[in-house]
């Protein structure tokens, strides 16, 4: 047979304890002094010999109570972990917020604006590809998200337009001048590979494949080792170290590229996305970054 303990006779127990007596206990725990000792009643019936062998002024644990203090303790503290991990404490806010990976650089700044603004907020953070994190606020399991992209692809998400964001080409590839442009590139769905594929195409300029991964930094290491070149934000170098690439013929970078932040519809409502919106704003100064003045939600911007 088994006995499920009840959490609220541990606390119990250990309030007890730590203040040194059943009233105190009571008073913490905003029950009655009754209902503080039935609780601990019913702890004996679990350690079949009574939990305290003195009550009131000389307080003490019999040796079942101490062992069971122990427990007690330990599950306590892990109940309220496990909570506090899915239930924020009465005044908190829980954030759950995506960012592109190439502008992940902005994030000390912006958790500062956003911590100045809601103190209490826990905020979760995931980086990756534009298209997935939007898939993510849509899906619900992201509040908002930073996206190198023109505008939401799924009906249930909205945007804000916040500025365009200026592109260029980086990596010195090992090839003849006349050789196919090896190219280090997203996998789809991906706008920005599109739009590299159509610049390219347009110039006449032939491209070969020579990597393509999810991951910025499976990128970079190729870009960095001479395998292909990649088009990414214009400050490469200096966030990454990235060589700029040096090839006659090359036609000037796809973009630039249109920033905006992605939220549910739901969240219109809310102080969320003007908190976010300003503290985005602020973070991207430190990116070759043309800002555009806030407005309301994005409409018919093209790619």
């Amino acid at each position: 047979m088994h006995h499920n303990l009840q959490i609220n006779q541990l606390r119990t127990l250990v309030a007890v304890v730590e203040l040194g007596g059943f009233r105190r206990a009571a008073e913490a725990l905003h029950i009655t002094q009754p209902a503080v000792s039935q609780q601990i009643r019913q702890l004996g019936r679990l350690t079949k010999a009574p939990v305290f062998t003195s009550t009131g002024r000389n307080l003490r644990l019999s040796p079942q109570g101490e062992e069971l203090l122990g427990y007690a303790r330990r599950l306590v503290t892990l109940n309220d972990e496990a909570v506090g991990r899915f239930v924020p404490l009465a005044g908190n806010v829980r954030l759950s917020i995506g960012i592109v990976n190439q502008l992940a650089e902005a994030l000390p700044e912006f958790l500062r604006v956003v911590m100045k603004r809601m103190p209490h907020a826990q905020v979760s953070v995931r980086t990756g590809l534009s298209e997935s994190l939007e898939s993510q606020v849509s899906a619900g399991q992201l509040d908002l998200a930073l996206l190198l992209q023109a505008r939401p692809q799924r009906t249930n998400a909205t945007s804000h337009h916040l500025g365009h964001m200026k592109m260029d080409w980086f990596g010195q590839p090992a090839h003849g001048e006349r050789a196919a442009l090896p190219l280090t590139l997203f996998t789809e769905p991906c706008t920005l590979r599109g739009r590299i594929m159509e610049t390219l195409d347009a110039s006449d300029v032939p491209w070969r494949i020579s990597y393509e991964g999810s991951e910025l930094v499976g990128l970079r290491a190729a870009a960095k080792a001479g395998l292909g070149m990649a088009c990414l934000v214009a400050n490469g170098d200096e966030l990454w170290g990235l060589p700029r690439a040096i090839r006659p013929g090359l036609p000037s970078a796809p973009g630039p590229i249109p920033v905006t932040m992605a939220f549910p519809v739901s969240a219109n409502s809310s102080g969320l996305p003007g908190v976010a919106e300003k503290a985005f704003r602020q973070a991207l100064r430190g990116y070759p970054f043309t800002e555009t003045p806030a407005r309301g939600p994005m409409e018919g911007i093209p790619v």
